[in-house]
């Protein structure tokens, strides 16, 4: 009997230490990093629409795409970025396997309206397979009472607004085929509070809320939709930001890996992926399963974070819980 105990003993000590060390290095939450590679036969042949593909991870993306198979159309408001794009994926010779839509989130309903009859019309008019959410505005980190009217107005004009009616726009075309899916390039500022990026994580929220809902009433006429949730991301096209990253040696995942786990996150149908290094996988773990010890975190470092952004210190670092205490 005391050696059966013993070896219960070995075998959850191993397990817990097996799995501390997994968490510690994941870049990932456990059921997206589970899931292996993308599914090719879920991209090759499918349509697949990008918003913001003229750099970063909206790029990278399409780059990927491409490798397995799928037919793109990249959108963004710099056309020329876009061409280039198109030229890097596609060499000398075009073939019809990339479009290139020029898209302004904030420019109105005919505008939409308009791109989404072109998106359609493309390919055959085989229609859209994937609408892949990635345009995005982020200002820079400032205390949620020094936000500006004009900032507000266009963190939700392009995150929020436009992104929803496009989708409202979209989403009828693919219910009369009987299939779609919707991946929303969301954050994990979408998933906690985000000290020094409240407009930001505030629009963040709502495309969660707004997505989340929308499978809930679609799913079951074909309708899918995977929000993903990145921490912080190393862009090496980012400029000054990418500065400030090195700056303050954040740990950052590459956009390659975030594109690369989006991309699996959508092939194997998750609802929503997290993608992150800790500690913020740690916050959003506690966060959603005890938020009491999480926002108790997250109001320990708060006013820490808003500081060292200031200063353009790590907003990521643990050193952030022991700052300074303010008197109450």
């Amino acid at each position: 009997m005391a050696m059966v105990v013993a070896v219960i003993v070995f075998v959850s000590l191993f397990l817990f230490v097996f799995l501390a060390i997994k968490f510690a290095t994941a870049d990932g939450d456990f059921t997206l990093t589970s899931k292996g590679g993308a599914k090719r036969d879920q991209i090759e042949d499918k349509v697949v629409w990008i918003t913001g593909a003229s750099r970063g991870i909206g790029e990278i993306l399409a780059k990927q795409l491409a490798k397995l198979g799928a037919k793109l159309i990249i959108s963004a408001r710099n056309e020329a970025e876009l061409e280039r794009v198109k030229r890097e994926l596609t060499g000398k010779h075009v073939p019809d396997g990339v479009k290139v839509l020029p898209l302004d989130l904030a420019s109105g309903e005919d505008h939409l309206k308009d791109a989404v009859e072109k998106a359609e019309s493309f390919f055959l008019s085989a229609g859209v397979d994937y609408m892949i959410h990635n345009a995005a505005v982020e200002r820079p980190k400032t205390s949620a009472l020094d936000v500006t009217e004009e900032s507000l107005k266009e963190t939700f004009n392009v995150n929020v607004l436009g992104t929803l009616m496009l989708t409202r726009l979209l989403a009828p075309y693919m219910l009369r085929r009987g299939k779609g899916h919707f991946v929303v390039m969301s954050s994990a500022a979408g998933k906690t509070p985000a000290p020094g990026q409240a407009m930001y994580s505030a629009s963040k929220h709502a495309l969660n809320g707004y997505f989340h809902t929308l499978r809930s009433e679609l799913y079951q006429k074909g309708i899918q939709v995977t929000i993903v949730c990145p921490g912080p991301i190393e862009t090496s096209n980012a400029g000054a930001a990418s500065s400030e990253n090195k700056a303050s040696r954040e740990k950052r995942v590459s956009s390659e890996r975030c594109a690369e786990l989006t991309i699996v996150a959508a092939t194997h149908g998750l609802k929503e992926a997290w993608i992150s290094y800790q500690p913020v996988l740690a916050v959003m773990y506690l966060v959603q399963y005890m938020p009491t010890i999480g926002y108790w975190l997250m109001d320990k470092i708060g006013g820490n974070r808003v500081e060292a952004a200031a200063r353009k210190g790590n907003t990521y670092s643990l050193s952030l819980l022991f700052g300074k205490k303010k008197a109450s």
